[in-house]
Order: C-alpha cells, then structure tokens, then sequence
C-alpha cells in the first residue's frame, strides 16, 4: 500500500519532488513506518518479490537443462506472475503497477543507478538458487556469466516493455530476447522457446 502511493506520486508529481513525508501522509502512515518497509527513498520503486520468484522457479528447474534455459524460463515465468495478477487480484493493475516502476527507473537518474544495484542482487539469487549444481569455481563461473546475460537481455525487454507502453505481453519479450541473445540454447530442440506453462 505505501509502495503503491510512492509510485503515484512519484509519477504525479516527479520523484524528486515527492518526499518521503508526501509519501507516508499519502499512505496515511508515519514517515518512521515508511523507512521501517522501505530503508530508502529508492527502495519505495525499487523493492519487489522478483528475486524470489526467480529463485523458486530456478530450484524447481530440472538441472539437466542448459543454464540459460533455467535461468531464463525462470525469468519469463516470474514476469508472467508479475504482470498476469498470479500475486493479485488485478492483472490490469499489477501489470500498470510494474510499468509505473519501470518507467520511474528509466526515466530517474538516481533510480537508474540504485537498479544496478538490484540487478545485482537478483544475479546473487540466481547463483545462489543454482549453487547445489556450482561446486567447483568454474561451474560457478559459469553460473554468474549465464545470469548476467540473461539479466542483460531482460533488461532490453523491459525497456521496450515501457517503450511500448506495455502493448506486447511482457514475458513474450523476454522470451524474444533471450532468443535473440542465445538462439539454440534457449529453444527447445524442436525449435519452439521453452515457455514454462502456468
């Protein structure tokens, strides 16, 4: 509820003109409370379950598939969730909701450079979620590779997500770009793009 309102205002009225304080009188709630969910002004856009969605479907994965296979059907399926209301009630909401974010992160300086921070993060889950297979540093290696570029060619969809204003299902652009980025080690050896189905 109070991230939801950040991102109201913050799309209103700027980011950096909406203070914390606009924020928690907005959510009806002290500007202490908002600090105690969100430790910064950033983490009010930033901060999400995307992480732990990925880790779940990555460790749910059968690890006889490439690690770009996992790690990218896990991308897709998590931003099927994220924008499809598996979470929520609305999935014209939530999708909104996620395209707001998007847009503040693009479009915000400060955002932009918080978000390589939380890529960052996301790339820890991933490994960390393949680490059973990583037991020797090279397979790790491995794994930090196929996350960052996985990660990478997420990132391109989700610009174009918000550059076409949402028009396109975002996990088809996802699926799009990891094709694009890894062709056979991402399709499936009949030629069709590992979708997880829902």
């Amino acid at each position: 509820m109070i991230q939801a309102h950040a991102v109201r205002l913050f799309t209103e009225r700027g980011y950096d003109a909406t203070t914390v304080t606009d924020v928690a009188d907005a959510a009806g709630v002290s500007p202490m409370t908002v600090y105690r969910h969100f430790p910064t002004k950033e983490d009010l856009v930033l901060v999400d379950q995307h992480g732990r969605l990925v880790a779940e479907r990555i460790a749910a994965s059968s690890v006889a598939q490439p690690l770009v296979r996992r790690i990218g059907g896990a991308l897709i399926a998590s931003a099927a969730m994220l924008t499809r209301g598996d979470h929520g009630d609305d999935p014209a909401a939530d999708e909104r909701f996620l395209l707001a974010r998007l847009r503040l992160m693009i479009s915000t300086p400060a955002l932009r450079a918080k978000h390589l921070d939380s890529q960052y993060a996301l790339q820890r889950a991933i490994v960390d979620a393949l680490e059973d297979d990583a037991t020797d540093p090279d397979t790790a290696f491995h794994a930090q590779v196929a996350a960052s570029a996985c990660l990478a060619a997420m990132h391109t969809a989700l610009v174009r997500w918000a550059e076409d204003d949402g028009r396109t299902e975002l996990p088809d652009l996802i699926a799009k770009a990891l094709t694009a980025a890894f062709g056979d080690d991402f399709t499936e050896p009949t030629g069709g793009v590992s979708t997880p189905r829902r």
